[in-house]
């Protein structure tokens, strides 16, 4: 249930205006129908106040109504604002043709990433795999920060203060948040600040590689690597990592634009590529 102080409004804030954005959050994947009771428990607002919004929101084109069963779901509209997103965004527009070039090159999946709250969700999502069906992970889609290698190299990019809050929040919306988790975290964040990325194996034979970017005037940034159907290692990781580690030099040096000291693309380190009798 969300807090009253979400719902503050003030001098800086319109408390219509983030009421109406939580009752949109409030549709997650899997659900397709929200009643205004269900919207009003998820979100923690009054039925009331839920019920006026949702009208609202279909006036505007944000919502749809299904009369016969008196729920909404999300309009066409909010999909077109994620379009605009993706289309409008300068990051993609640099990274996005790097990203599928690489993930070419070294027969991995490359991902990009950025925080939502507690969550990280995918900007771009480059799956190498010649069997579509496995190719699950779409831009958009949301995964748990604190259980991510993508989540963990955000966590280790961030101020400190942020980090603390974090963490307290694993803690209170998640019982499987236990002091085991929160270790692995903080040993994933301490493998960043050590070697500039950490491994991770949150998922039977899935093994991902994340660093975070950070970059002034940018929002921060998690990029990752990763392979499936394989049996996860530390050698692997590490390898990875390095391939990681040269590209996100890359990354940044467009990002940043041309300066001196940038990465040096065609040293040997940069050549390498994953030793791998076929692709996955």
């Amino acid at each position: 249930m969300a807090s009253a102080r979400q719902y503050s409004g003030g001098a800086n804030g319109n408390r219509s205006l983030e009421r109406g954005i939580e009752i949109l959050r409030a549709f997650r994947p899997g659900v397709d129908t929200l009643g205004n009771g269900e919207i009003a428990e998820r979100t923690g607002l009054p039925r009331s106040t839920v019920s006026r919004l949702t009208k609202t929101l279909v006036d505007f084109g944000m919502l749809d109504e299904v009369r016969t069963e008196r729920t909404y779901r999300l309009a066409a509209a909010v999909l077109s604002l994620g379009h605009a997103v993706r289309m409008g965004s300068p990051v993609l527009k640099v990274l996005g043709p790097l990203m599928r070039a690489e993930s070419t090159r070294r027969r991995l999946n490359v991902g990009l990433a950025t925080a939502d709250r507690t969550m990280m969700v995918y900007l771009e999502s480059v799956r190498y795999n010649p069997r579509p069906t496995l190719r699950s992970i779409v831009a958009g889609q949301q995964v748990p920060m604190e259980l991510t290698s993508l989540g963990r190299a955000y966590l280790a990019g961030i101020p400190d203060a942020a980090r603390d809050t974090l963490l307290a929040q694993f803690r209170r919306r998640n019982a499987a948040a236990t002091k085991a988790l929160i270790a692995e975290v903080q040993k994933s964040i301490r493998a960043v600040r050590r070697d500039g990325y950490c491994a991770v194996s949150w998922q039977p034979g899935v093994l991902a590689v994340a660093t975070p970017i950070v970059l002034e005037g940018l929002p921060i940034y998690a990029l990752n690597m990763s392979l499936q159907d394989i049996e996860p290692t530390e050698a692997l990781g590490r390898e990875i990592g390095e391939y990681l580690m040269v590209f996100a030099a890359r990354c940044e040096d467009e990002l940043s634009g041309p300066r001196d000291g940038a990465t040096d693309l065609h040293s040997p380190r940069s050549q390498t590529t994953l030793r791998r009798e076929a692709p996955i």
